[in-house]
């Protein structure tokens, strides 16, 4: 059982699959690394967002090859991403939902946070049993009462070009001036366009676009703009928009 460098799957065998699940985006950019780290194990690859296949559909694939198996291990390289325990919660939502042969699921108890990790996270798993949390929290039922969101590219051309290193120096600077979710809210994204202005960062609901941003200028896009409410004039992209449409009478 194993991937090629396209990342398509081979003909899975019953009995036991090792699976590297990349836990944020920056795993989904970058793959080849996560490949290269399942190879020596014949282990697959999935991620459990923005990224294909995903957990739910590479679990899907193995219990329906027949095996008997599932070790997951949780891979974050990059700065930030979701915690340890969402890689139990969306195992255990496949686990409970899943209908016909459904196999063990072991999760390996801590995250790798390099490919040389990898062997080391497996050596301590813990089985799926069905009691652990579900997907749902009344913490998490209403929109946040954030004052800015900041969208921080992560396309192709931002992410070549320094976007981790922004990522975590916005993390630093939010901590520092001891800013949460209910203030900024980060959200990493795909594609923003325009490209040749990478690394991109836009800040809404100020519909204030940064271009060419290092971590120096995210250090001062949180001093000024997300502190002290004054976008910056360096960095700073015009906008141009589009006339809203006009619609004839009828």
């Amino acid at each position: 059982m194993n991937q090629d460098r396209a990342g398509a799957p081979a003909e899975p065998a019953s009995g036991r699959a090792t699976v590297l699940v990349g836990m944020s985006v920056t795993e989904a950019d970058r793959r080849t690394e996560l490949l290269a780290a399942a190879a020596p194990s014949s282990a697959t690859t999935a991620f459990l967002q923005q990224g294909e296949p995903s957990l739910s559909a590479e679990l899907t694939r193995l219990a329906d090859a027949g095996t008997e198996t599932v070790v997951l291990i949780g891979v974050r390289l990059g700065p930030t991403g979701p915690g340890h325990s969402w890689l139990r919660r969306i195992a255990a939502y496949w686990w409970r939902e899943r209908t016909g042969h459904r196999p063990e699921v072991l999760v390996a108890t801590r995250l790798a946070d390099s490919a040389a990790a990898v062997t080391a996270a497996a050596a301590a798993v813990k089985a799926i049993t069905g009691e652990e949390p579900g997907l749902t929290s009344p913490a998490w039922e209403e929109v946040p009462g954030h004052r800015h969101q900041v969208l921080v590219c992560r396309g192709p051309r931002c992410t070549a070009k320094g976007a981790d290193d922004n990522l975590r120096s916005l993390a630093r600077r939010l901590m520092e001036h001891g800013l949460g979710d209910d203030d900024v809210l980060v959200t990493q994204t795909g594609c923003q366009f325009p490209c040749n202005q990478a690394p991109l960062v836009s800040v809404q609901p100020d519909d204030v676009w940064y271009g060419h941003v290092d971590p120096p200028t995210m250090t001062a896009i949180v001093t000024e703009h997300l502190v002290n409410d004054r976008p910056l004039t360096t960095h700073r992209l015009p906008r141009h928009r589009k006339e809203p449409r006009t619609h004839p009478e009828t």
